[in-house]
């Protein structure tokens, strides 16, 4: 009998296999002799063993056959037979393949996101049919020899895409349906707790959108993207149960802390300055105090049982800085276990009381420290002008803030933030009245003046080639700074911030005239130059005029041209440009105002 294979497809070339049925021989008693002669036992051993061989080496045949390449035979991939092939030569014929249909491939996909529908271009968000990684799946074969023989399989290609250039596509056609959670939030006007309740927020998951727009890009058909609803960690309930059990009972009352050295008494206000609620990215709450703040609100009344460590110091001698100061350590209490004890009792009503470690403060920056930072040459200057003499209250102010920036040493990769160096520059800092722009006018204002200090600090970390973290130009350009190369400051709202982005330390030293403040940058040179390039101002507008009621509060000024322009920062290293920064920045035009009626 003969066996052919089953279910055969059309058109298949392969060969069919021929198995030829046997029967193996049994050793059984002489039965009666036939009336033909029988063939001898050992001929009929060698028939049987033949077709067994015959049998075996058609299978064999047949494995061979299927087993060919590195690719099952079948296999296609994009209407491309890939089966049957080594890797390099199923790759080759993809790529051809792909070739053929570059055209569709680079097609716009259309895309919905929530209510809107764009298109995006493939080779912008880097959509491509990864040829190796479809091969490799390609060639993972079904584990039956039958499926390998006659069986046929489609594999989908490996699509590959840019998740963060998907992303930054997809925010823009996503546009305003896209909106923040809102982090939940405790804070203290006063002694008096405020609540932010968290809200959900609507979002793109870049990962999600990726795997959308892989799964559905060769289908012919628009892809949606889903847009997710997150939920922040922290409930409204959550918030409210921490504003009842600990927020508000924390300020009821004064915390006591005792030590070997003698007491000191946390008053409700110093309490509430650091009672801090931190919602991390997923918007979870969670209070802690913070210690610094806790110190910086007690002020001298710490000094009872503490012995501040005090840093290094260096400052420009004779054209050189110098260590002028060898710090010394001190004696504080011990900042973790303290945080953790006066959380432990802040909601209680009662027993409001702790026990303060007192532990051995070294000093930050220690004299030997402070040699080794390299701070050795000249980096970058900056000086503006002022008017008034140094016995104006503006003048004043900028004196004020030189002296307590003055001296500043600013350790490699840290970050030095005006206003967490200052703190509040109010009267009791010795701040006075000035103008200062408060909602589009000039209006007197205590610290007035500091933003001139903050343009020119900026302009030496900038000429300095430091890394500009956060600042702020003015609403108004005034012509006693450069134009978008400028920083105003106010606190607590608006800061400036740069960060030490060299392997050396960064000394501020500061200095004044009656008429002109300085700032240097002194640590170890490493551009060649830092020089800016403008480009032309448009968008020029004019200003109008503005009649105020004349008094006290009214400050005149004859206005100023509004415009937009851009300046880059262009950095020099071994006789080339290693970076080119662009600023930009649009100036409003200041009115013209007037203390005075409108003429009729």
């Amino acid at each position: 009998m003969t066996l052919y294979g089953e279910n055969r497809p059309p058109a298949d070339d392969r060969p069919t296999v021929q198995v030829t049925a046997v029967t193996w021989p049994v050793e059984e008693p002489e039965p009666t002799p036939p009336a033909t002669p029988r063939r001898p036992r050992r001929l009929r051993l060698l028939v049987a063993a033949g077709a067994t061989a015959v049998m075996l080496a058609g299978v064999a045949g047949a494995g061979a056959y299927a087993y060919a390449g590195d690719v099952p035979r079948g296999t296609v991939v994009l209407g491309a037979e890939l089966g049957g092939r080594s890797r390099a030569e199923a790759a080759r014929e993809l790529r051809a393949e792909l070739d053929r249909r570059a055209a569709a491939l680079a097609a716009p996909l259309t895309v919905r996101v929530g209510e809107r529908t764009a298109e995006i271009v493939p080779g912008d968000v880097g959509l491509t049919v990864d040829v190796e990684a479809t091969v490799a799946a390609a060639a993972k074969a079904d584990a039956h020899p039958v499926s390998r023989l006659v069986g046929s399989r489609s594999v989908r290609p490996v699509v590959s895409v840019d998740v963060d250039r998907l992303h930054t596509a997809l925010q823009k056609v996503a546009g305003d349906q896209v909106r923040k959670m809102t982090m939940p939030a405790i804070t203290y006007a006063g002694t008096t707790p405020k609540v932010v309740h968290p809200k959900p927020g609507l979002a793109l998951d870049p990962q999600r959108s990726a795997e959308a727009v892989r799964t559905g890009w060769l289908d012919g058909q628009p892809v949606t993207v889903p847009l997710v609803e997150t939920q922040p960690a922290t409930s409204a309930e959550e918030v409210q149960r921490l504003v009842d059990e600990l927020a508000r009972p924390a300020v009821a009352a004064p915390v006591k802390v005792t030590t070997d050295k003698g007491s000191v008494t946390i008053p409700p206000k110093a309490i509430a300055r650091s009672l801090r609620f931190s919602a991390d990215e997923t918007g979870k709450l969670t209070p802690r105090v913070d210690v610094k703040r806790l110190r910086a609100a007690l002020g001298d009344d710490l000094a009872k049982i503490e012995v501040a460590p005090r840093n290094a110091r260096m400052s420009i001698s004779g054209g050189r800085p110098k260590v002028v100061d060898q710090g010394r350590p001190g004696q504080q209490l011990d900042a973790v276990a303290l945080a953790r004890d006066l959380l432990a009792v802040l909601p209680d009503a009662d027993g409001r009381e702790v026990t303060g470690q007192l532990k051995p403060a070294q000093p930050e920056l220690t004299a030997e420290k402070l040699a080794g930072l390299g701070i050795k040459q000249k980096v970058s200057s900056f000086t503006t002008r002022f008017t008034g003499g140094l016995s104006s209250p503006r003048s004043q102010n900028i004196v004020t803030i030189a002296k307590e920036v003055d001296g500043t040493v600013v350790l490699p990769g840290e970050t030095f933030s005006l206003n967490g160096h200052t703190g509040e520059r109010g009267y009791a800092q010795g701040y006075r009245d000035a103008p200062v722009i408060l909602d589009g006018k000039l209006v007197p204002g205590v610290g007035g003046g500091t933003s001139q200090f903050t343009t020119t600090l900026f302009n030496a970390t900038y000429y300095a080639g430091l890394e500009d973290v956060e600042h702020k130009p003015h609403s108004y350009w005034f012509d006693r700074y450069p134009p978008v190369i400028e920083s105003t400051i106010f606190w607590p709202d608006l800061d400036f911030k740069f960060r030490n982005n060299t392997p050396y330390g960064v000394l501020i030293d500061t200095s004044y005239t009656s008429s002109t403040i300085t700032v240097s940058i002194w640590s170890t040179k490493i551009y060649d130059s830092v020089k800016t390039e403008y480009g032309p101002r448009r968008n020029i507008t004019t200003p109008r005029t503005i009649y105020l009621e004349p008094g006290p509060s009214c400050i005149p000024s004859n206005g100023i041209n509004g415009f937009t322009q851009d300046a880059y920062r262009v950095i020099r290293k071994d006789g080339k440009v290693v970076k080119r920064e662009k600023f930009t920045w649009r100036y409003d035009a200041e009115p013209r105002y007037v203390c005075g009626r409108e003429p009729s």
